[in-house]
């Protein structure tokens, strides 16, 4: 079996053989490309894994995106994606091949981080990535979506100084990217939407033409400032949104309020709510909103242990000693980690270790996203001594916990 990188001539068979993996058919695309996932595929970052035959057998790709780091930094990743193996050829190592051959490119490309949307929680964890963000599903029956005022002394329920519009999706794309731009430079977990992928109608909605309605709230010069992208379902009585996108927390409540009293519907459905959200403790009724769908959505591989934890902000000083495995690439490394005023330095040592981990559960922490402490309590970090596990709660704790909403 031979790993080879693909090309642009090599897209329609690309794109025939990731769906035989899954027993699917590509949808029928516009005239000029456009309108399907794989139109924002970059052709020269795949892969094929072919048979002695010369047939593709496996796939691989990867998109060039930047991820907000804690801190506000943007780093650029790779996003692993159209992983699959033809089912005539599966447990014979042709997976475990391309991850390989995969990672090593990446590395001699200069990247640091790599990251993927997981299909199955239990295959990625061994090739070292680890769930990093989560999000949720979060129902809401009109008639308990009545809002509280809030309690806090001194807080005013002010009603919101900006405006909503309702725009087709066809009307407003350059809005939509202007506005994700913004909100995902500061949302850290969040990654980027390059031009091309609104421009070809990558991915799934709002990014996709399908039809959609598209609230934009504008602040009270005007200027949008966020947007919820939804659709009834039939029989129309569920509006479900597809993702909201919101400056601060007072946008994503004006654009909560706006489609939760949308006439002659029973229900909202919000697709993509951060776990910790305050929309839920925003309604009289506390069970007015119904948690669903607690997954998890970006996976995070550390390639470069130093540079990674180097080029992430800390919002505490202190220093750990880390010892981490990497059994999938054969490496085992020791790591001092030292946090003066937000910057980070990382030196190989011959310490003891504070805390040994394998480099999937360091891909957990590294965004903020998951504590120590529960790894730590799970049975897949070891702390070396009492109050480690503190320590290293302290150092990872981020003041925005990551969230992402692109998909890829």
């Amino acid at each position: 079996m031979e790993i080879r990188p693909t090309t642009d001539q090599d897209l329609d068979v690309f794109v025939d053989t990731l769906h035989a993996a899954f027993g699917r058919f590509p949808e029928t695309p516009a005239a000029d490309g456009s309108g399907v996932w794989w139109s924002a595929l970059e052709m020269d970052r795949g892969l094929f894994a072919v048979a002695a035959d010369g047939r593709p057998v496996g796939t691989a790709a990867a998109y060039s995106f930047e991820l907000t780091l804690p801190g506000g930094d943007l780093a650029p990743v790779a996003g692993v994606s159209c992983v699959g193996v033809l089912p005539s050829h599966r447990r014979r190592g042709v997976l475990g091949a391309m991850m390989r051959h995969q990672l090593t490119g990446l590395r001699a490309r200069g990247e640091f981080l790599s990251v993927l949307l997981a299909s199955e929680a239990t295959i990625y964890g061994r090739f070292g990535y680890g769930p990093a963000t989560y999000t949720t599903r979060l129902t809401v029956p009109r008639h308990k979506a009545g809002f509280a005022p809030p309690r806090a002394r001194g807080t005013a329920d002010v009603t919101d100084s900006g405006s909503v519009e309702v725009l087709r999706r066809a009307e407003c794309g350059e809005v939509l990217e202007a506005v994700y731009d913004r909100y995902r430079r500061a949302q850290p977990g969040a990654l980027s939407r390059p031009h091309r992928w609104w421009a070809s109608g990558a991915g799934q909605p709002p990014i996709a033409p399908a039809p959609r309605y598209v609230a934009v709230h504008r602040d009270a010069d005007g200027v949008p400032d966020g947007y919820a992208s939804y659709a009834l379902g039939e029989p129309g009585t569920t509006l479900t949104v597809d993702e909201t996108i919101a400056g601060d927390d007072a946008v994503f409540t004006a654009l909560a309020r706006f489609v939760l009293g949308h006439d002659l519907v029973t229900q909202v459905v919000f697709k993509h709510v951060p776990r910790e959200h305050p929309l839920r403790r925003q309604f009289t009724d506390f069970r007015g909103g119904e948690v669903s769908g607690d997954t998890d959505w970006l996976w995070v591989r550390l390639l470069d242990v130093p540079r990674a934890l180097t080029a992430r902000g800390w919002e505490a000083d202190g220093e750990l000693v880390l010892d981490v495995d990497d059994p999938f690439l054969g490496e085992h490394e020791r790591h001092l980690l030292t946090v003066r005023d937000g910057k980070a330095e990382c030196v190989p040592t011959g310490r003891e270790p504070d805390l040994s981990l394998d480099v999937r559960d360091l891909g957990s922490l590294y965004l903020g996203g998951t504590a120590p402490s529960t790894l730590v309590r799970a049975g897949h970090l070891r702390a070396h001594r009492p109050g480690a596990a503190a320590v290293a709660d302290a150092l990872f704790r981020v003041e925005r916990a990551p969230h992402c909403l692109h998909w890829f």
